[in-house]
């Protein structure tokens, strides 16, 4: 039983976080105002200058070019099993910090997180590594039913076959997350087809909400408000938005793709700076394909191409937003957790999984599913994820800390009541979990 909590993992309240555009360059900008990394990369209290080392970073130059500034301790943690990283900071060591941390999280040699990765290292030296070859082949073959369910729809002007076509937009893009967690490759950039941006999305997704879910660190949190507000803060939420929300949130889920485009739309205007690349034009390629083999007008295509993305972007936010992370049992900033919480331990606080994609690897790939080791070890094909769980469960039990899963119904049921909850809890590692 821990003997003092906190209600939030950072230190200050970040800067830029409540301007009307919420968007990934903001967030970049405000974590280098309050990081204390110096114009450098700030792991734990140490800064470095990788400059020299960003065209040959092996998982692609984007994601150090991005971080320049900022603290980037989590993402060191997570994305690195092995020792060879560590191994080479030396190098590039320039001198310790002058600021304490901004955020709380404790990644101690004994603490719960490195205890695990160095049981998860050795056992990567054994695991099968087939399920990461059938990872590629399900995102293929569905972005391939994607096509052909398009194909169809627009030759029988069929807005039921276009409903299916977006299920399998759907699930390639989510299908993409798995790939542009890991180093550069062509699969990641699937999770284009629809105005959204993976380069976007290892930002808000990748560097913000895996590191620091259900916080106010979280983009995935902030981007949502002030129309769907998880934390459980009455200052943000009156009585009528907390259960109004319930009623216009599948609007807001079906709007997600058009809203990422038209953000970037605004921000390009008001910033003077291009934040569209080559890679956008993948959204472009499914209309196209229809238009040279639809037999029919430009305008029935774009009609048909515009439901289908309303469709996948609903499905997408069905699915998303009732994952893992919003019930009233997970932890929220606000919530009050242990003082020294381990970054591990954090994680299982803001996530609990769903029971009912184990054992399915189409499942668990088109669902978010195996949740928290995808958190904990995000760089790692979901196919590799269920051959950890031994050592995770070992870990578990070793720290005294409950994994939770619960039947998609119930995050579905929670999150609504989540969006009600204004009432803060005490979260207790140990606590069984009913």
């Amino acid at each position: 039983m821990a003997t003092s909590y906190i209600t939030t993992i950072s230190t200050k309240y970040p800067s830029f976080r409540d301007e009307p555009l919420k968007t990934v360059y903001r967030w970049l900008e405000g974590k280098r105002q309050d990081d204390g990394a110096e114009g450098l990369w700030r792991i734990h209290d140490t800064l470095y200058d990788f400059t020299d080392f960003i065209e040959r970073h092996p998982g692609g130059p984007e994601w150090l070019r991005l971080t320049k500034g900022t603290d980037i301790t989590e993402a060191f943690e997570t994305h690195h099993i092995t020792v060879r990283a560590e191994g080479l900071l030396p190098k590039y060591k320039v001198r310790e910090a002058t600021q304490p941390r901004a955020v709380r999280l404790t990644f101690r040699d004994d603490g719960f997180y490195r205890t695990l990765k160095r049981r998860v290292r050795d056992k990567l030296k054994d695991v099968d590594y087939g399920p990461a070859k059938r990872s590629k082949l399900i995102i293929d073959s569905m972005l391939a039913a994607a096509f052909g369910l398009a194909f169809l729809a627009i030759r029988l002007h069929s807005y039921a076959l276009a409903t299916v076509s977006g299920l399998f937009v759907c699930w390639t893009m989510i299908s993409a997350h798995n790939f542009f967690h890991q180093r550069d490759n062509w699969r990641m950039m699937a999770f284009n087809l629809a105005f959204s941006s993976y380069r976007e999305w290892r930002v808000s997704h990748a560097m913000s909400h895996h590191n620091f879910p259900n916080s106010i660190l979280d983009l995935e949190i902030s981007y949502f408000e002030p129309f769907l507000c998880w934390l459980p803060n009455p200052s943000i939420k009156n009585s009528v938005k907390r259960f109004a929300s319930w009623v216009y949130g599948p609007l807001v889920y079906s709007f997600l793709f058009y809203g990422e485009f038209v953000k970037r739309l605004i921000e390009t205007y008001e910033t003077g700076k291009n934040t569209f690349f080559l890679d956008d034009l993948v959204t472009l390629i499914l209309p196209t394909f229809m238009y040279v083999i639809g037999a029919t007008s430009l305008w029935e295509v774009i009609k048909m191409w515009l439901f289908i993305v309303m469709v996948a972007s609903f499905l997408f936010g069905l699915i998303g937003l009732n994952a893992a992370h919003h019930h009233p049992k997970a932890v929220h900033d606000g919530d009050q957790i242990p003082a020294d919480i381990d970054f591990a331990v954090y994680q299982m606080a803001a996530v609990i999984d769903r029971s009912d994609t184990k054992g399915s690897q189409f499942m668990v790939l088109t669902s978010f599913g195996d949740h928290c080791l995808h958190h904990l070890f995000p760089t790692l094909d979901h196919g590799i994820l269920p051959q950890l769980y031994p050592v995770f469960f070992e870990t578990c039990r070793e720290f005294e800390t409950v994994y939770r899963e619960i039947p998609w119904l119930q995050h579905i049921i929670g999150q609504h009541q989540q969006l009600a909850r204004v009432e803060t809890m005490t979260y207790e590692p140990s606590k069984k979990f009913t």
